[in-house]
């Protein structure tokens, strides 16, 4: 999406909002710099959006900002993940539990996607489990051993994940 910044007001549109804008005007596809020039904005550059320095971070666009040889680029701001607030029952939410609830959700998201891991070598030896096919003392031990994973200390974080024989 291309994006501009108005001369007069240093707001940041999009070509939609500017061709909105300017209805009674027809513009071409591809916008120039006389085109540009005559709408009075300037093209705003994509940026690489900065990684946030902790966990409970977000980076959000804020408008544009002048590089060092005169461009005009997408800027970020840092800021915190949660706030304070009075929720709707009346209840203040702290951030502390916010957060808990965050790592908790992020945990469980995390264990859905090791227990399915684990699931596909689980299903990789299935076919041991045959009734033609005879299990070796150390298919068996490992196919119990993945079946233990979830119940390892420190899971889904850490996992120690068994040798296939």
């Amino acid at each position: 999406m291309s994006e501009y910044r108005v001369r007069a007001t240093g707001e940041v549109k999009s070509q939609g909002q500017i061709r909105n804008d300017n209805k009674n005007m027809s513009l071409p596809r591809v916008w120039t710099a006389n085109v540009c020039e005559a709408l009075g904005v300037d093209p705003v550059l994509a940026a690489p959006s900065p990684a946030p320095s902790s966990d409970y971070k977000v980076v959000l666009r804020n408008g544009a900002v002048q590089d060092a040889k005169g461009n005009w680029v997408q800027a970020w701001v840092e800021r915190e993940m949660f706030t304070e607030y009075t929720d709707g029952n009346g209840d203040v939410q702290t951030v502390e539990a916010q957060k808990t609830a965050y790592d908790t959700r992020k945990n469980n998201e995390l264990a859905v996607v090791k227990r399915a891991e684990r699931d596909r070598l689980l299903k990789e030896t299935d076919y041991y489990g045959m009734s033609d096919v005879t299990m070796s003392t150390e298919m068996t031990t490992y196919r119990q051993a993945l079946r233990d994973v979830p119940q390892q200390e420190g899971f889904p974080g850490t996992i120690s994940w068994p040798d296939k024989p």
